[in-house]
């Protein structure tokens, strides 16, 4: 039987990393084995519950029922787990961040992939793509271009991308599939999340038309990711690429890529992007995972791989561990103070997301915490983005510790002027 970690006992052996002495072994070269360990770990573990993911796309397609549809959306969340702990690697490592808009671009502009409500408008002048509706239509006229799209497999969808070299055109990754499984989210900062049936698939009960066409999208967008994700496997295998590039120069540049994705998935990227340019427009719209209402799960898992990359430590899908030399054992031989003081903001950064997680698992949703006028749901959020930003500059202190540069991913949302309720 696979082994499941429950929140408290994942935040528990987090938070008894920081107890451990100083390796002896912790050189830099050792530590950077050990954070493409941790990455290969992670890459595979997120190909292997892709893959269970399929599995349930592909039952659902077979027998389209209420039972086929829920056991899909379960297989996307838990696909979610590990593969948001990657995210720290993102920033510091080139061939992941350009990887990386192909599995998690967002957010999206459904009308590319499939109906929409009404109030979703019927053009934008940004996008000519913007209600294309790849599923109604074997031919596609979009910005000038004829498009055959009689055929829905993989190799399309990659080619309509970011069409346009528009960003929100996402026709791959983990959203395009979570947008199938839920449909659009109708509901604003109110109770719900997206409610798509699972008629939408049922060929002999055909609800939104064109069920044969969103069952070959939907099985086109899942095999796709799950080919993405073993070409990231296979760059953090021991002849990996990316492996390979940090190990050319374990002292600077491997560190330097360690400690980057560090603080800008803290900053910039979560703290900012994800979190305060939605609490400040109070815009459901800018929530991570706004079809699923998923996005504390998300979140807590982006906290979650910020420590494992600084302790050394991963909890892979089955209970076991990968571990071993860290960035944490470097700084604490440098300033034991530093990486006492980073230890410590790592934890309340945890246990902030952590009471977010408990707060939309138990009360509300993030998309409510968002709303304007709740005082005690924005406070949650905001009190998560305060603890990521003094995470951060503890992160930076760590650097300076070790005599590097980094540069940290900025978000003007940031810097706004705070209108917090």
């Amino acid at each position: 039987m696979r082994k499941l970690l429950t929140t408290a006992a994942l935040a528990a052996i987090i938070a008894c990393s920081g107890v451990d002495t100083v390796r002896a072994s912790a050189t830099p070269e050792a530590v950077i084995q050990n954070y493409s360990d941790i990455a290969l770990a992670i890459y595979e573990d997120s190909l292997t519950t892709a893959k269970k993911l399929d599995q349930a796309i592909e039952a659902l397609i077979a027998g389209p029922s209420a039972e086929t549809l829920a056991a899909a959306r379960t297989a996307w969340i838990e696909a979610r787990r590990p593969y948001q702990q990657s995210e720290v690697y993102r920033f510091g490592n080139t061939i992941v961040d350009d990887w990386e808009g192909k599995v998690n671009a967002w957010p999206l502009d459904e009308g590319l992939i499939d109906y929409v409500d009404g109030s979703y408008g019927k053009q934008s002048d940004e996008n000519p793509f913007y209600v294309t509706n790849i599923i109604a239509n074997k031919k596609l006229n979009a910005g000038g271009k004829q498009i055959d799209a009689s055929k829905i497999t993989p190799e399309l969808l990659e080619s309509l991308h970011e069409a346009g070299e528009v960003e929100a055109n996402v026709s791959t990754g983990y959203h395009a599939i979570e947008f199938l499984l839920w449909g659009q989210d109708l509901n604003g900062t109110g109770k719900g999340a997206g409610n798509r049936p699972h008629t939408d698939f049922d060929q002999a009960n055909c609800t939104g038309g064109n069920c044969d066409r969103r069952a070959d999208y939907l099985r086109a967008a899942s095999k796709l990711l799950m080919t993405d994700l073993e070409a990231m496997v296979a760059n953090w295998k021991a002849d990996g690429k990316a492996r390979a590039e940090l190990l050319q120069d374990p002292d600077n540049k491997g560190l330097t890529a360690v400690l980057t994705g560090m603080g800008s998935l803290s900053y910039g990227e979560l703290a900012g992007e994800r979190m305060k340019l939605g609490l400040l427009l109070h815009d459901p719209e800018e929530e991570h995972d706004c079809f699923s209402d998923n996005t504390h799960e998300s979140h807590y898992y982006n906290v979650v791989g910020i420590n494992n990359v600084y302790t050394g430590k991963y909890v892979r899908v089955d209970g076991s561990m990968v571990e071993g030399p860290s960035v944490a054992d470097l700084v604490k031989a440098k300033a034991a103070k530093t990486d006492e003081a980073l230890k410590t903001d790592l934890k309340a950064a945890l246990d902030k997301m952590t009471a977010l997680k408990r707060r939309a698992e138990t009360k509300e949703r993030y998309d409510e915490m968002l709303g304007e006028g709740n005082a005690e749901g924005n406070a949650t959020v905001q009190a998560a983005i305060d603890a990521l930003v003094t995470q951060t500059r503890s992160i930076e202190k760590a650097v300076a510790a070790l005599g590097l540069k980094i540069e940290v991913e900025g978000s003007d949302s940031l810097d706004a002027p705070s209108k917090v309720q």
